[in-house]
């Protein structure tokens, strides 16, 4: 799912001046219901990119390194799964998410106040998790730590400003 800030489509944009009112922007991201957003595992605001740097030469990760990350990352899911049914976090029902997303303490503390903070639904508390689990998966990780947490809440940007 895609959309766009605001409803002239230039608010946060380097370039252009945003021409909503903060009225008009809360009832434009009121459109988008708090149980649907819920069910978005990731919310990513993605700026326009310059002309400098679309013709950067500098590159990021290879695909073949990225591959690799991945591949280790499931292999990873498997071996916690098991031969069940169960074969990536995203499949991951609450119960699943009980059983196999274990943050550490202090984790577990920023999760609390973001919760606090934005009014998060339980929901979001899940996909919260299972985001967190398949970051620290990604990084080779056993335990879920306060840095894959955090960044899994930065994944709920709409959270953010509606919460």
């Amino acid at each position: 799912m895609a959309t766009r800030g605001c409803p002239c489509g230039y608010l946060g944009d380097a370039r252009r001046a945003c021409t909503c009112g903060a009225e008009e922007i809360r009832r434009y991201r009121a459109r988008i219901s708090g149980p649907l957003l819920d069910r978005i595992d990731l919310h990513v605001e993605v700026s326009a990119v310059a002309w400098k740097e679309l013709t950067d030469d500098r590159t990021g990760d290879s695909s073949t390194v990225v591959r690799t990350r991945v591949n280790a990352a499931r292999a990873q899911q498997r071996q916690r799964f098991g031969h069940g049914t169960l074969r990536f976090n995203a499949a991951m029902t609450s119960r699943d998410v009980k059983r196999h997303c274990h943050p550490s303490a202090e984790a577990l503390g920023l999760l609390e106040r973001a919760m606090e903070r934005l009014g998060l639904s339980a929901r979001a508390y899940v996909r919260i998790l299972k985001v967190a689990r398949t970051i620290a998966d990604l990084e080779g990780s056993r335990g879920i730590g306060t840095a894959h947490v955090a960044e899994a809440i930065q994944y709920r940007s709409l959270d953010r400003e509606t919460g």
